[in-house]
C-alpha cells in the first residue's frame, strides 16, 4: 500500500492496533520508504504500547539510516494483524455485517454497498485541524459541600449573568431601590427566589441581590405576562417597572413593564470553519445494557470509513458511554455487561471501529462512573487508560469545544428533564428537545434551577454560566432526537444507541436510536442518518 500521506500512515496504523503522536505520522510519512519504516517501527514498539511517539519512531529511523549505511537489508514490511482488536474490521467481518439503513423522513439514510471490496482510505488535511477546550472543571473543583461554597457559587453566577444585562438597564441595587420615593421607575436584576400568584391572578416574583431580595408584580393583561411561564428558580433576569406609592413606608412593590432573560442577542453571527469539514455530534452510547445497539453503532462506524464520509474529521460525544450500575431500579436486570470497567472495556473496543484519524472529544454523563453533581469532572485516571483508542479528548461536563473556530458548547443535559417538568408543553417537550435547549440558552445557564432533579457542585465560580454565547449547543441525556436555531445558535440534541429499555417503557420514554446528525463545520447546516 502506498505511503505517500499521512492520513494513510494513520489508517495502516490504526489497522495494526496502534495510534501515534502527529509528529511520529509526519517522520514515518517522510522517510524514504514509508511503508518500511511503519513496519519496522510497529515491530520494535514495546509489547504495552498503544502509541507510537516520536522519539521512537526517531530512533527506528536513526538505525535504519546506520543499517542502510552498513548495507543491510531492510526488513519487509509485515502483514497486518487482522486478530487485534483494532477498530478497522478486515474484510470478510464487513461483509457479514453490511446492510442497508433504513429511511426515515427528514433524515437521509445511511446507504451502504455491500460491494464495497476495501474500505476507503480517508484522507483528512490534519494541519487545517485546531481543537481547544475551554471551561472544563477537571482538575479545578474545590469545593468541599459547606454552606460557603454554596453562597460562593450562586454569587458568582448572579456577578456574571448580571454584568450582562446592566448593559441593557440601568439597574440599582434592592437596598437603594427600598429607599426611593414612591411613584418613580426604576430597574433591579436579580436571582428568582421565589415566585407566586396572586388571589387575583397576576403573578408575584421575589427578586434577590447581593443587598437583599424585592418584590415585582407581573400584571396578568400585560403583553409579556405569558413569559412568567419560562422563569424558573434561581435564574438571573432584570425588570423595569414602576413603584409602587407606599414605597416609602419600606411596604413597596415594582409593579413590572418590561422583562429580560440574559439572552442571545438577536443580532449574533456564529463563526464557521475555513474550510468543508465535518463533526459527528452523537451521544448515549449505554455500553453494558442489553439494549444497546451494537450493530447500529457498526453500521455507523463503517460508514465513517467511507468516501461518503470523508469529510468528517471530528466526533463528540456527549456523555453516557456505558449504561452504568445502579442508576435507577433494578437496572442490573436490564445489563449485559454488571461491571462497570468491563462496561468501559467494551465501549473502548467498541471506539476502535471509527476511523484512527478521527478527533475525538467525550464528556461523562450521568450513567458514567463520575460524580453525579454538575460540573461533572472528567473521567479519572484509570477509566482514561481504559478509553485510551485512538488517543480520545476526555474533558468535562459542560465544556466548551472549539473546533476549527466554531464553539460547540457540549452539555450532557440532565437538566432538560427539569426544564420539560416546569414548563409548558409547548415551550420545552420530550419530542422537541430543542426547544428546551432554546430556554437554556435563553437564560444563558445550563443547569439554573437548584434543589431539584439536578445535582450542583459547589465552586468558587459557576462553570454552568454561558458567559459566552456558543455558535453550536449539543446535548444528550433525553434519548431524543431535535435540532433547530435559536437566534442563530445551532441547538442539537442527538438521540441515543440504546433501543427502549423496560425502565423507559414504564416511563412513556421512545427513544430516538441509532441517529448520527452530521454538522458541516463551514456553513453550521446538519444532516442527521440513520443507522438503526
Amino acid at each position: 500500500m502506498p505511503m505517500e500521506t499521512p492520513a494513510r500512515i494513520v489508517s495502516e496504523l490504526t489497522s495494526r492496533g496502534y495510534n501515534a503522536d502527529p509528529e511520529a505520522v509526519t517522520l514515518l510519512a517522510g522517510a524514504d520508504e514509508p511503508g518500511l519504516a511503519l513496519a519496522a517501527a510497529v515491530e520494535r514498539a514495546p509489547d504495552d504500547a498503544l502509541k507510537l511517539s516520536a522519539d521512537h519512531v526517531r530512533r527506528v529511523l536513526d538505525d535504519a539510516g546506520a543499517n542502510a549505511n552498513a548495507d543491510v537489508a531492510s526488513p519487509e514490511p509485515p502483514a497486518p494483524n487482522t486478530s487485534a482488536s483494532t477498530g478497522a474490521k478486515n474484510s470478510a467481518n464487513r461483509e457479514t455485517e453490511r446492510r442497508s439503513a433504513d429511511e426515515t423522513k427528514g433524515v437521509e439514510s445511511a446507504d451502504r454497498d455491500a460491494s464495497r471490496p476495501e474500505q476507503f482510505v480517508r484522507d483528512p488535511d490534519l494541519d487545517a485541524r485546531s481543537l481547544d477546550i475551554a471551561g472544563d472543571v477537571t482538575g479545578e473543583s474545590t469545593g468541599t459541600g459547606e454552606y460557603e461554597d454554596f453562597v460562593s457559587v450562586f454569587r458568582d453566577r448572579y456577578k456574571r449573568l448580571a454584568s450582562q444585562l446592566r448593559s441593557r438597564v440601568n439597574v440599582r441595587p434592592t437596598s437603594a431601590v427600598r429607599k426611593m420615593p414612591g411613584g418613580g421607575d426604576t430597574a433591579i436584576v436579580g436571582m428568582i427566589s421565589d415566585i407566586r400568584s396572586t388571589a387575583s391572578g397576576h403573578w408575584l416574583i421575589e427578586l434577590e441581590d447581593t443587598s437583599g431580595t424585592y418584590p415585582c408584580l407581573v400584571m396578568k393583561d400585560r403583553e409579556f405576562a405569558d413569559v412568567v411561564d419560562e422563569l424558573l428558580f434561581d435564574e438571573v433576569i432584570a425588570v423595569e417597572g414602576t413603584l409602587s406609592d407606599d414605597n416609602d413606608d419600606g411596604d413597596g412593590i415594582l409593579f413590572v413593564d418590561s422583562l429580560y432573560f440574559p439572552d442571545v442577542p438577536r443580532t449574533y453571527e456564529p463563526s464557521t470553519a475555513d474550510r468543508h469539514v465535518q463533526a459527528a455530534l452523537i451521544s448515549d452510547v449505554h455500553v453494558g445494557s442489553q439494549e444497546f445497539m451494537a450493530d447500529a453503532w457498526s453500521r455507523f462506524a463503517d460508514w465513517l470509513h467511507t468516501e461518503e464520509a470523508e469529510r468528517v474529521e471530528y466526533l463528540l460525544l456527549a456523555g453516557d458511554m456505558v449504561e452504568g450500575v445502579g442508576v435507577y431500579p433494578d437496572q442490573d436486570e436490564e445489563l449485559d455487561i454488571v461491571d462497570i470497567y468491563d462496561q468501559y472495556e467494551q465501549f473502548s473496543e467498541h471506539l476502535k471501529e471509527v476511523p484512527g484519524d478521527l478527533d475525538i472529544v467525550m464528556i461523562p454523563g450521568n450513567h458514567d462512573a463520575v460524580r453525579l453533581a454538575e460540573p461533572q469532572p472528567g473521567f479519572d485516571d484509570e477509566l482514561r487508560s481504559i478509553m485510551s483508542a485512538h488517543d480520545a479528548e476526555i474533558t468535562g461536563n459542560p465544556s466548551t469545544v472549539t473546533v476549527e473556530g466554531v464553539d460547540v458548547l457540549m452539555y450532557h443535559g440532565v437538566s432538560l428533564d427539569e426544564v420539560i417538568a416546569e414548563l409548558p408543553e409547548e415551550k420545552a417537550s420530550y419530542e422537541e428537545p430543542h426547544k428546551a435547549m432554546y430556554q437554556l440558552l435563553k437564560k444563558r445557564h445550563v443547569a439554573p434551577q437548584f434543589g431539584g432533579k439536578t445535582r450542583l457542585a459547589p465552586e468558587e465560580r459557576d462553570y454552568l454560566v454561558m458567559d459566552q454565547v456558543p455558535d453550536v449547543f449539543h446535548t444528550g441525556h433525553v434519548h431524543k432526537l431535535g435540532w433547530g436555531k435559536y437566534h442563530n445558535v445551532l441547538a442539537v440534541n442527538s438521540g441515543c444507541w440504546q433501543a427502549q429499555t423496560a425502565f423507559q417503557k414504564s416511563v412513556n420514554i421512545d427513544p430516538d436510536a441509532g441517529f448520527a446528525p452530521i454538522l458541516d463545520l463551514d456553513t453550521l447546516d446538519m444532516t442527521v442518518r440513520k443507522f438503526s
